[in-house]
């Protein structure tokens, strides 16, 4: 049994991937803005922009950080009385941090980073004992800067793009299988699937792979808002560019191998 993206990792794809990325048709956005180099961990950096860009187009900051507050629980049943202690004292616990997140100004942004350590308990319990807890990160003055130019990004992409249909979707129950039993995906608009990454390269065969593999299971869960997805996207707000396919260019032999082969249904 696995996620999604475990799953990608034990597939072996066909020379250039199930899609290739460069069948995606490309848009850059140009803003004149330029990043600079950080010093937090990628996953960390794309919860945070995910997240806080949730928050910022209007979502409850206890929704917008859902999961973090889950994982934080999560840490709480798992991790000992003494790290649970320290929290409190050291005010990094899940619910001081979040009371500190008001906007995007620096204050708010370095607790939404500290708040996003506490993720990966939620989805990966055992890799979280190795990982950087919430006392370890805090950004430096230029991943500050990067966080606020790639959610002022993303909203701006939302305002061309949405509105969103969907923050967040899963596939109960006849999506997953037993192979691939959980993986949930970024959102839905009208017509699009839309997956948001933050990587300084461009869609990686993995990226579309995954891409595919939520619009599948989609299909088979029969629920109501896969119905009139007809396209999958990308947005990545470092590069601030947008990457779309039309389902219907998708050959029909590739729907078929990755469903028997990769979902296994």
């Amino acid at each position: 049994m696995s996620s999604v993206t475990n799953r990608i990792k034990d597939v072996k794809q066909p020379r250039g991937g199930y899609i290739n990325p460069s069948a995606f048709k490309v848009e850059t956005i140009e803003d004149g803005k330029v990043l600079g180099e950080e010093n937090l961990h990628p996953s960390v950096l794309g919860m945070v922009v995910d997240y806080l860009t949730r928050f910022v187009m209007g979502a409850p900051v206890a929704e917008a950080f859902k999961i973090p507050i889950v994982g934080y629980r999560t840490r709480m049943l798992l991790a000992g009385k003494e790290a649970i202690t320290r929290d409190k004292k050291m005010k990094i616990d899940i619910e001081s941090l979040l009371q500190q997140i008001i906007s995007l100004d620096n204050a708010s942004i370095i607790a939404a980073c500290k708040a996003c350590t506490y993720d990966v308990w939620f989805r990966n319990p055992t890799g979280a004992l190795f990982a950087k807890g919430a006392d370890e990160t805090t950004p430096d003055d230029t991943t500050i800067e990067n966080i606020k130019i790639m959610v002022e990004r993303s909203v701006s992409f939302w305002k061309k793009y949405g509105p969103i249909t969907v923050d967040g979707f899963t596939f109960e129950e006849k999506g997953y299988t037993s192979t691939v039993d959980s993986g949930d995906g970024d959102y839905l608009t009208a017509n699009t699937l839309w997956d948001f990454k933050v990587s300084k390269t461009k869609p990686t065969n993995k990226h579309t792979l995954q891409l595919l593999m939520y619009w599948i299971m989609g299909q088979h869960s029969e629920k109501e808002e896969f119905r009139n997805i007809t396209r999958l996207g990308i947005f990545n707000p470092r590069l601030n560019t947008v990457y779309t396919l039309d389902t219907s260019a998708v050959p029909k032999d590739i729907i078929m191998a990755v469903e028997k082969d990769v979902i296994c249904y």
